[in-house]
């Protein structure tokens, strides 16, 4: 009996391997002789006809910690506003996995105890018609690199297999960011695959300048007020960023 089971997990180990070669050749397969302009979109693409059991699904990446993080790709316009509302109210199962290095999930985020661990982040999500998000650690060498996030309209738990099928791929996100890396012929590698997310940041990060110079406040002051009044206006940080930097808002008004 002891030697069956031994076999049979030898089995189960096996096929667990088999599968994450196969997501992960189709991964890279997919994104390898692709321009870098057109991997995001291709890279969410596959993810989601690997996942048919999620509505949508984003990939992030951290830059200089979890504040600066960057939306490589989303599948829809929910999926990269889950990723900014996580953002703008500084929680949320995204940025709890990458700061855990571990899975998290919210299975349904209309109730307790999802809506007290998360209350600004679930009434948010709740708007964009999301109930129930999982987010899965994107492993380095060293620190995680970010975080694959999915979402679904109805609540509930993710099967078994779905489950195993997500961290397979989170695995292969992982893998495939790392070996385009390195494999890319572009002297500055994947970093071409972040412009237009980054450009979107950037505005963060100058919006906060002009919010510092204009009321005399910290850094992190001056962050805390532009997440609270996108916050207010049901808006993303990197929206009430845009409006401050053109100048059609005025955080003095307050």
């Amino acid at each position: 009996m002891a030697g069956d089971d031994l076999l049979g997990g030898g089995d189960a180990e096996q096929e667990t391997e088999i599968e994450r070669a196969r997501i992960a050749h189709a991964l890279i397969a997919d994104l390898r002789e692709l321009p870098p302009v057109e991997v995001p979109d291709a890279l969410c693409r596959t993810c989601l006809e690997l996942l048919p059991a999620v509505s949508g699904l984003s990939v992030s990446v951290l830059a200089d910690g979890l504040d600066t993080g960057i939306v490589l790709c989303a599948s829809d316009d929910v999926a990269a506003r889950l990723a900014e509302i996580q953002f703008t109210v500084g929680e949320g199962p995204c940025r709890e996995a990458a700061r855990l290095r571990a899975p998290v999930f919210a299975t349904d985020l209309t109730r307790a105890p999802d809506q007290r661990r998360w209350p600004l982040f679930s009434v948010q999500a709740a708007k964009t018609g999301v109930e129930a998000v999982f987010s899965l650690p994107l492993a380095g060498a060293g620190n995680p690199l970010g975080t694959l996030d999915l979402y679904r309209e109805t609540p509930g738990s993710l099967s078994a297999d779905h489950l195993r099928t997500a961290m397979l791929v989170a695995d292969a996100v992982a893998l495939a960011v790392i070996a385009l890396e390195h494999a890319s012929p572009d002297p500055e590698g994947v970093v071409t695959w972040l412009a237009g997310a980054e450009s979107d940041r950037e505005e963060v990060h100058h919006a906060t300048g002009m919010i510092m110079m204009q009321l005399g406040v910290s850094a992190e002051e001056a962050l805390l007020r532009l997440r609270a009044r996108a916050f207010a206006q049901g808006r993303t940080a990197i929206e009430v960023a845009r409006a401050i930097v053109d100048r059609s808002m005025d955080l003095r008004d307050d």
